[in-house]
């Protein structure tokens, strides 16, 4: 590979933009920990739920990065985890010590298919490009109907719940205070939020929906993206390799199991369910 790609040109920055299951792919996977790692320490977040690192080896965790064309740099990225994996799903982890509701809302969905996207970053070296907000997220929802599912969840900042609003999603005020909570430290503010039409897209506007819909219908394609007059051509490689091994019913049946036998002792739902 060419190594003039390992560095990226902000004049005419060139990256690919991939989509893979996190077991397949343990290196770039501990490219993603770093990364992500990096960018929480310089905010000062040093403890947050989907930033641990156990999702690398979770069977129903799925990656997307920004990389590099030679894939030594990764410059950004976010996680699709789908419900009755290895792991709860971060919005559960985070939230049910504050509302324990959070894990009934999370099985409606399960029974069908629900996921949540969760780590979404990106490094300063291409920050102003759209990698870490839009980008990825249309990749994100893209995915998901690969992956089989019919809704997502996410936790977001202030400053992307109109972004998530405009691919679909919408405040789920049932949970926290409103549908908020003080997330991941006491001074950030974090906002649940719900999509329910992964499948149709009718909730997204108009050039949301049209991008996501065009990248199913071309996982593998490359295009010249502009965000606020500034372009960045993306190689899009999107179709999960592996998927024969993915069974999302057999996922949706663990989901099952754990929240009728209540298995979350570790997050302490005996004691929220003794409470009055």
């Amino acid at each position: 590979m060419n190594q003039e790609y390992h560095e990226l040109n902000k004049e005419n920055p060139v990256v690919r933009l991939r989509a893979f299951r996190a077991i397949d792919d343990l290196e770039t996977c501990e490219l993603f920990v770093e990364g992500h790692t990096q960018v929480l320490t310089s905010i000062g977040v040093t403890n947050v739920t989907s930033s641990k690192h156990g999702w690398t080896e979770n069977p129903a965790a799925f990656v997307i990065i920004v990389e590099s064309m030679d894939g030594k740099r990764v410059y950004g990225g976010a996680r699709v985890h789908i419900a009755g994996g290895s792991e709860p799903l971060p919005i559960e982890e985070a939230t049910v010590s504050i509302d324990s509701k959070v894990t009934d809302v999370v099985w409606k969905y399960a029974q069908h298919g629900t996921g949540e996207i969760c780590g979404l970053w990106n490094s300063r070296e291409i920050a102003g490009y759209g990698i870490g907000s839009i980008f990825l997220t249309r990749a994100a929802v893209a995915i998901s109907s690969q992956i089989g599912l019919t809704s997502l969840f996410a936790l977001c900042a202030p400053y992307t719940v109109a972004m998530a609003e405009s691919v679909g999603y919408y405040k789920l005020t049932t949970i926290g205070n409103g549908g908020t909570f003080y997330y991941p430290k006491m001074d950030l503010l974090a906002t649940a939020m719900l999509h329910e039409d992964i499948i149709d897209l009718n909730s997204a506007d108009e050039e949301n929906r049209n991008a996501i819909l065009n990248l199913r219908k071309s996982f593998n394609i490359v295009k010249a993206e502009i965000l606020r007059k500034k372009s960045i051509e993306i190689h899009y490689n999107l179709e999960v390799p592996n998927l024969e091994r993915w069974n999302l019913n057999e996922t949706i049946d663990q989901a099952k199991k754990k929240y009728l036998k209540k298995e979350w002792n570790d997050l302490g739902l005996n004691l929220f369910n003794d409470q009055s």
